[in-house]
């Protein structure tokens, strides 16, 4: 088995540009959008749900902190917060990671909806336009 990408990522502080008690964040490898972040915790746990309360405060005051530094950001209008923890979430990296994605005008046709978008037969609750 290979090693945790993650965790090699915070043993070598590669790219790391913020750092707590608990957490880290660095650039996702495969960003949706400029400024794409990965916020992950220190200790190695596959899914968020499984972190210890400290841990889990540690992480979401961070992903708080990240995502009030993209949001002012110019042309940054919004910011996605994501989580996919276990497989069928979508989770490919087993090292629990919260995405903070910025949002800018234009990035995509139609934004409504947002994360809902994960199934897709259930996302759109809006009337036709």
């Amino acid at each position: 088995m290979s090693e945790c990408p993650f965790c090699e990522r915070i043993s070598s502080r590669d790219d790391i540009y913020a750092t707590t008690e608990f957490a880290v964040a660095f650039p996702d490898g495969f960003p949706v959008s400029d400024g794409h972040t990965l916020v992950v915790p220190k200790r190695h746990v596959a899914r968020a749900e499984k972190l210890e309360r400290a841990e889990w405060a540690g992480l979401f005051d961070l992903v708080r902190e990240v995502s009030r530094e993209l949001a002012s950001l110019p042309g940054v209008e919004g910011v996605n917060v994501g989580v996919n923890s276990g497989e069928v979430a979508g989770q490919t990296v087993h090292h629990a990671h919260v995405h903070v994605i910025p949002r800018r005008p234009g990035d995509v046709e139609d934004p409504r909806g947002g994360i809902r978008w994960v199934i897709p037969d259930k996302a759109r609750y809006w009337p036709e336009d």
